[in-house]
């Protein structure tokens, strides 16, 4: 890993969010590197945070108040999901959050042309969907590009954007990433769905967490990419390497045709599928992140940090059951 120099002058960091995956990395990357963190959040997840970072409790979009007259250096929004989340945080505070970052998505873009698409690539646009809305699979892409406009309307230009892909690692309560990792440990035949020549693009929360807060440091305007291998692997060559990692004497990944996988309810089931067809969204470039600092942890690191926090978890209700998996594997 590379590391970076301290700042040369601590900063006083605000995280929207802070402790829960994303939002913690960045919290606990920002208080590694020497400066003063305070969380703002609703105060319901269970944290592991050093005490010295500061805890504010409240409501982004109904009680702020915990923020009054307080002023900060920069502010880093990791849970921005609605224009409105913007829009409050502006009334509420203005020019104290001080330098503006905001935690985006490629899901942000309008689906790139080609492969290795760069940060030019043109956002969706909100079209008919209420700006406010609620966050589902439909509308969350159209939903995060807005958030990023809200801010430079009302922050300035000489805001960040960051936008991941697929974000891994321990502490990750969508539970993607760790199914396949707790799966693949339990050996035998896995199934999995195809093609497993799609692509697929991650980072480890604590890489994001990193630059997020080297950007910071920067004070970067603009927006930048936050992606891990570039070319993207493919989606059997990632579950490849997971078990050439952590699986036991014996386990065999076997491709499910995907005509087979026709319900919806398979991408809860089969997390991080990108469905029958490769996405360009999911092989784009991280050429510039690199260029301003990015460094990334290998894939097995990911996983050794995901199968260290899962640990004896109970199966989740959502994931492929023992019944549903082996039904597939007799007919594959």
């Amino acid at each position: 890993m590379v590391s970076f120099a301290y700042s040369p002058s601590p900063m006083k960091i605000l995280v929207i969010g802070g402790t829960s995956f994303v939002g913690r990395g960045i919290a606990l990357a920002a208080h590694e590197r020497g400066h003063d963190v305070t969380v703002f959040n609703r105060g319901e997840t269970p944290t592991d945070l050093p005490e010295a970072i500061h805890r504010l409790v409240g409501n982004r979009q109904s009680d702020l108040s915990a923020l009054a007259n307080l002023t900060f250096d920069a502010t880093i929004d990791a849970i921005a999901y609605q224009r409105r989340d913007v829009e409050l945080l502006h009334v509420a505070m203005g020019a104290r959050v001080g330098y503006y970052l905001q935690i985006s998505s490629i899901s942000a873009y309008q689906n790139p042309a080609f492969d290795q698409a760069d940060e030019s690539t043109p956002r969706l646009k909100l079209g008919d969907v209420d700006p406010n809305a609620n966050v589902t699979g439909a509308t969350y892409g159209v939903l995060k590009a807005e958030c990023e406009r809200a801010a430079e309307e009302l922050f300035g230009l000489s805001i960040g954007i960051l936008r991941p892909t697929f974000v891994v690692g321990g502490h990750d309560k969508t539970f993607r990433f760790p199914y396949w990792v707790a799966r693949i440990q339990k050996g035998g035949r896995v199934a999995f769905p195809g093609p497993g020549t799609n692509a697929l693009q991650w980072i480890d929360a604590r890489d994001l967490g990193t630059f997020a807060v080297l950007l910071t440091e920067q004070r970067f305007a603009g927006s930048v990419h936050a992606l891990g291998s570039s070319p993207a692997l493919n989606f059997g060559e990632t579950l490849e390497r997971i078990a050439a990692h952590v699986a036991p004497e014996g386990t065999t990944l076997v491709e499910v045709e995907p005509d087979r996988l026709k319900d919806s309810s398979w991408y809860t089931k089969f997390p991080l599928w990108s469905g029958t067809s490769s996405q360009t969204a999911l092989n784009m470039s991280n050429a510039k992140a690199l260029s301003l600092g990015l460094t990334l942890r290998t894939l097995e690191e990911s996983v050794d940090d995901t199968a260290a926090w899962f640990g004896t978890r109970e199966w989740p209700g959502h994931w492929l059951s023992q019944a549903d998996e082996a039904a597939l594997l007799e007919e594959a």
